[in-house]
């Protein structure tokens, strides 16, 4: 079983590797212009011209896929690292404190946790408006809570041993104790829970803009790309298969990776996670 922890690692960071190759050198890779139109080549199958074929304007698909890997990229990891810095901050106050600077916060997460996530986000995105900034927003105003839950249960589990004790008979300020000795004990936990994060927030965004609420015309996303080639499914399948392809082999190699990181860091969830 040990060695096949390397191989998943290997696997999705080759696919992870293929798929930020694409978003950085979407420009040169791209064989035409992803909003480059040509009505009289409408829905025309895939051919050597066009490897992925084009859709009802007659863009190029493999070129418009290309570029989607920018905008799917782009949201998972912003969304991600916002996500991250405010739930390690609120996580380890909330771990550290206790009491009813603890109750507090967490109950704030229990708010949020009530309502499924992502009709919270259609809804404010809804509200606010489709674009992806106000996606980003809607997804970073969910996506925080389990760094928060996750962060505080690590801090809770090694804020009473030795070295900690250790640190505060010194006289060592609480915000250094937390940042030099509890904070880096829950990298491991952390770096896992965000892989997983970044495939989720990837079919989130693809979701929202399968709904119209995300990146608009004429940028090109997986999302939309699905929800523009649905009408079309039985005439030109390959206006949903190659962008749900893209979406289902950049979540693989993400769960991958996830998988091989928490084989490798032996990270198990803790007991109290969910108290």
């Amino acid at each position: 079983m040990t060695r096949a922890r390397p191989r998943s690692v290997l696997a999705g960071g080759l696919l992870l590797l293929i798929v930020a190759a694409a978003a950085a050198g979407a420009d040169w890779l791209a064989p035409y212009d992803p909003s480059s139109q040509d009505l009289a080549a409408t829905l025309a199958p895939p051919g050597p011209a066009h490897p992925m074929g084009q859709d009802k304007l007659g863009r190029d698909v493999f070129s418009r896929v290309i570029h989607g890997t920018r905008v799917s990229l782009a949201v998972g990891l912003t969304t991600v690292a916002a996500s991250l810095l405010i739930g390690v901050a609120i996580g380890a106050i909330a771990g550290y404190a206790g009491g009813w600077i603890d109750d507090l916060l967490m109950r704030a997460v229990d708010v949020l946790l009530a309502f499924p996530g992502l009709l919270l986000a259609i809804a404010l995105t809804g509200l606010l408006g489709p674009s992806l900034r106000h996606v980003v927003l809607a997804l970073c105003l969910i996506g925080w809570t389990g760094y928060a839950r996750l962060t505080r249960s690590e801090v809770q589990r090694f804020r009473e041993r030795e070295f900690v004790e250790a640190a505060r008979a010194l006289g060592v300020p609480a915000s250094r104790i937390l940042r030099r000795h509890l904070l880096p004990l829950v990298a491991a936990p952390l770096l896992v829970q965000a892989t997983f994060g970044i495939a989720g927030t990837i079919v989130a965004e693809a979701s929202l803009s399968f709904l119209g609420l995300g990146a608009q015309p004429p940028t090109p996303s997986w999302g939309s790309m699905l929800n523009d080639g649905r009408a079309f499914v039985l005439a030109a399948p390959h206006l949903t298969i190659f962008p749900g392809m893209a979406i289902m082999l950049t979540v693989l190699g993400l769960n991958f990776l996830g998988d091989g990181l928490r084989d490798r860091f032996d990270v198990r969830p803790p007991t109290d996670l969910w108290r």
